[in-house]
């Protein structure tokens, strides 16, 4: 007799529905796991048989073969014990063979028959309700973070016993339990930042338009704390990227239950430390790395100029197509990864080139190959780099406060609402990621224009995707100024934050 249970597996970021087919026959018993499964699939068949056992229900004299199809997709982890020991319980008459359609199911089994598990349960619900199924049968661990996804009915079930109970009609499983609300925490506040007008005006720019920033300046002198602001000034993610960015958290072991969906865009900081893989994803067990989990958010990079030149350059491809390729032996991946890069770096090893006060010790050459740490390739990516002068301290009792983060998010949000608008016509969404067919249209250049982009291409060493972005932070602009076409001033701001390449020795 053959039984047919739906249940799913992890590829990328998605749950790929799994169809656990259990068949018995005669011959020698035992119990055979075929479909191209992992370990932790291949050992499942001693913590199904020792849990059906102890559950105190008598095994046939039977061949069990059980089939993951479709038999050519990798399946990876402990979530097929139960579908498979309801499948044997089902060949068995245990409870109604129709008993299990429209439900997904997943779960590791204990040896005494506890139903357990934590693997990622969000993009399973996300399956079943993009399925039309009427809800998805997991461990009680699993439930909280399945329930984020709404028409999803989640069944959590502690037991075997309790699971063919309720499949039996003889039990009601209840919803998973409400979550708790975590209590808001304050967040940074640019008010905070004495001075600094021209970074703020360069945050402000960023965050409004999405754009790639680089800020340089000595230890002290306010760039991570800029950098930490900005989160509180960007827009909350839309449905889609809540959902997606909430299933790359769920996939990487990182989503808070507590907090709910992550409406939030992510701002991810790792250490200067952090290797190849962990920035750009990959592993024997490919997992997205921190450009993805930087998805619709900020990836800020502290101490640029400290990571490896290698992870650096990881990052070309993200920033230029919004996703990573990750190639390995057994199989490739594709991750998004369409992420504001923040960079904060001093100017040389010791911080203090060209400080007023303080004299550099560091030898021209240390300087130069500090600088060329960041390659001309990626400098050209970054869309803006400004220079942070620090306060002095005798200074900073006496500046006033700067305007606060609600004023200033105002201007972002009417700024990113006028980007939304030109979507729905086509356009990019935001206009960091406007193409050069878009900026054809959204940025017409006078005469004066051209004669300052001319200009600016002998001075600065322009690269065609150094103009193209100047027109984009130019778009920023005028809509931060509530303009409908780019003026000369626009564009003459936004030349004065292209970087200039003989200043980090990269021509």
């Amino acid at each position: 007799m053959v039984s047919r249970i739906m249940s799913c597996t992890i590829e990328d970021l998605e749950a790929v529905p799994v169809q656990v087919e259990l068949d018995l026959a005669g011959g020698l018993p035992g119990l055979s796991i075929v479909g191209l499964g992992d370990t932790a699939v291949r050992e499942s068949k001693e913590r199904v048989l020792a849990a059906l056992r102890n559950s105190g229900y008598r095994l046939p004299a039977s061949r069990i073969t059980v089939n993951l199809a479709p038999a050519d997709l990798k399946k990876e982890g402990s979530r097929f014990d139960l579908p498979i020991a309801l499948g044997i319980l089902s060949a068995l008459g245990a409870f109604p063979n129709d008993a299990l359609d429209g439900f997904l199911v997943m779960g590791e089994l204990s040896l005494t028959g506890e139903i357990v598990g934590r693997e990622a349960s969000f993009p399973a619900a996300l399956l079943a309700r993009n399925a039309g199924l009427e809800g998805i049968i997991l461990p009680p661990g699993m439930a909280a973070e399945a329930s984020l996804v709404s028409d999803c009915r989640t069944y959590p079930v502690e037991r075997l016993s309790e699971a063919i109970e309720f499949l039996r009609g003889h039990r009601d499983l209840g919803r998973a339990p409400p979550l708790p609300v975590r209590k808001s925490v304050r967040q940074p506040d640019m008010s905070e930042v004495k001075g600094q007008d021209f970074p703020k005006r360069a945050l402000e720019i960023s965050a409004a338009g999405g754009h790639n920033l680089l800020m340089t300046g000595p230890p002290g002198s306010g760039k991570t704390m800029l950098a930490r602001r900005l989160p509180g000034l960007l827009p909350p993610l839309s449905g889609e990227e809540a959902l997606q960015v909430t299933a790359i958290h769920s996939v990487a072991g990182m989503l808070s239950v507590a907090d709910g969906l992550v409406r939030t865009p992510p701002f991810r900081a790792p250490h200067h430390t952090i290797s190849n893989i962990g920035l750009s994803g990959g592993g024997s067990r490919i997992r997205p790395g921190e450009v993805t989990l930087a998805h619709c958010g900020v990836l800020f990079l502290d101490e640029m100029s400290e990571f490896s030149r290698s992870a650096l350059e990881s990052l070309r491809q993200p920033l230029e197509d919004g996703r990573i390729v990750i190639s390995r032996a057994a199989r490739t991946a594709t991750f998004p990864a369409r992420f504001m890069l923040i960079g904060a770096t001093n100017p040389c090893p010791c911080g203090f080139c060209g400080h007023e006060l303080r004299p550099c010790i560091c030898p021209p050459s240390a300087i130069a190959r500090y600088q060329r740490r960041i390659s001309g390739p990626l400098l050209d990516r970054i869309d803006m780099v400004v220079e942070v002068a620090g306060v002095p301290p005798d200074r900073i009792g006496t500046v006033e406060a700067g305007e606060p983060t609600a004023s200033v998010r105002r201007r972002v949000l009417s700024a990113r609402n006028k980007q939304e608008n030109r979507a729905e016509n086509g356009f990019g969404k935001i206009n960091a990621a406007l193409t050069p067919t878009d900026l054809d249209e959204l940025c017409p250049i006078g005469p004066e224009g051209k004669f300052m982009i001319s200009e600016a291409i002998k001075t600065l060493g322009l690269t065609a995707r150094g103009y193209h972005r100047i027109l984009r932070v130019a778009r920023t602009i005028a809509d931060l100024d509530e303009k409908d076409v780019p003026e000369e001033q626009h564009l003459a701001e936004a030349i004065q934050y292209r970087p200039v390449l003989d200043a980090f020795n990269l021509r």
